[in-house]
């Protein structure tokens, strides 16, 4: 009976259940006191698992060495940066997502965080558990300019639900979709020219060579003056010492921080120190429905190469590799 380990989160419920035991697999969670991110308690639960079910920790190339029975992982979400791809080519480990699932729950959430930010929280519900009633105003949303770093599935499903708050939308997308653009009325920017006329940056982009730390000092002092920062794609995205200090020196007003370069964000990271962030704990890509098609997907994937299936648009690595089968 192949066995399939469970890492990621809200896996104890769904359709996958019923997906992996209709095809004879044995299910498994993270065991009470193991992290599956350290890597040795991430080694040790899965020992003997022919697949897992992966969320957001790291798949290090000694813990990939160290799995020989392990065929495929699975990522509940379409992130990977997290896995050591060249190791998974060398072990023949397919590397799959679920794309085009969960980008609605995403847009969602950066519009929560944006309106969030842009209307004064969490301070103003510091204020009042303090008991301090004080009265401001802030800029109105509508009529100000979002820039959007990525104008893919997800950077699109923001632009639309942005429009529709009357605000004006500039993208940064280095495989532009010109007929999206022109429908939504999108302009497309180089970056300097984007960060300089955005009043909210939101990020959008994967996680990349390239795009590693494209949120620096460098460009935060090419952002306008009390501009604000929203990230809800890859935490490595953003240098949080440079952010830290932009937020600190008053040249952003706020951000809004749902991914973080170490999660869980510890609890002696400086940017907790700060009043002007609201955070979220890697969660903007879970809504009910989301969560539902993702877990339909993962184990559909998983089940489908057990039957030695290639799951198409769905695989991050062994590019060009032909003929792959479960059974080594």
């Amino acid at each position: 009976m192949p066995k399939v380990i469970c890492t990621a989160l809200n896996t104890e419920e769904g359709p996958h259940r019923k997906i992996f035991a209709d095809a004879g697999f044995e299910v498994g969670l993270v065991p009470a006191g193991m992290n599956p991110y350290k890597e040795d308690d991430l080694i040790q639960m899965l020992r003997d698992a022919d697949a897992v079910v992966a969320g957001s920790e790291p798949y290090t190339r000694r813990a990939i060495e160290a799995l020989p029975k392990l065929r495929v992982i699975a990522r509940s979400g379409v992130g990977y940066d997290a896995i050591d791809l060249a190791a998974c080519d060398a072990a023949d480990i397919p590397v799959c997502t679920t794309p085009g699932v969960n980008h609605h729950a995403v847009a969602e959430h950066t519009i929560a965080l944006l309106m969030a930010v842009a209307r004064g929280f969490p301070e103003l519900d510091r204020q009042v558990r303090e008991g301090r009633w004080k009265r401001v105003s802030y800029p109105r949303v509508m009529g100000r300019t979002l820039g959007i770093l990525g104008l893919g599935r997800i950077g699109q499903a923001v632009a639309t639900r942005a429009v529709g708050l009357g605000m004006t939308v500039v993208a940064y997308e280095p495989y532009p979709n010109h007929e999206f653009a022109k429908r939504w009325n999108i302009e497309f920017l180089d970056l300097d020219s984007l960060l300089a006329r955005s009043d909210f940056v939101s990020l959008h982009l994967p996680m990349s060579r390239d795009s590693l730390g494209i949120m620096n000092r460098q460009n935060f002092a090419k952002m306008k003056h009390g501009a604000v920062l929203i990230n809800t794609a890859r935490g490595p995205l953003v240098n949080e010492a440079d952010l830290y200090e932009a937020l600190q020196s008053g040249r952003l007003a706020a951000a809004g921080l749902d991914v973080f370069q170490t999660e869980p964000l510890p609890l002696t990271s400086p940017l907790l120190s700060l009043k002007n962030i609201l955070f979220s704990g890697h969660v903007a890509g879970l809504d009910d429905e989301s969560a539902y098609d993702t877990a339909k997907m993962y184990a559909e994937i998983i089940v489908g190469l057990f039957g030695d299936r290639w799951p198409e648009g769905c695989v991050q690595n062994l590019k060009g590799r032909t003929g792959w089968t479960w059974r080594k």
